[in-house]
């Protein structure tokens, strides 16, 4: 059975709902994502594929994923 942490890992990204200003569109219209907003911080979920290319489109805009 897969780590649930793990798995958690490679299905989401956790910023500041800030770091997003300006892209989310794009964002949202590029990929196949959820963005779930709570307390300043969005949640960007998707398959672990999807997280993976969200992942370089947000590198591109100087944002870095821990």
């Amino acid at each position: 059975m897969p780590d649930p942490a793990r798995l958690r890992d490679s299905t989401q990204i956790v910023l500041p709902c800030q770091s997003l200003d300006g892209i989310r569109d794009r964002l949202e219209a590029e990929f196949t994502v959820t963005i779930v907003e709570s307390d300043g911080r969005c949640r960007i979920i998707g398959s672990p594929v999807v997280i993976k290319s969200v992942s370089e489109f947000l590198s591109r805009y100087g944002i870095a994923v821990a």
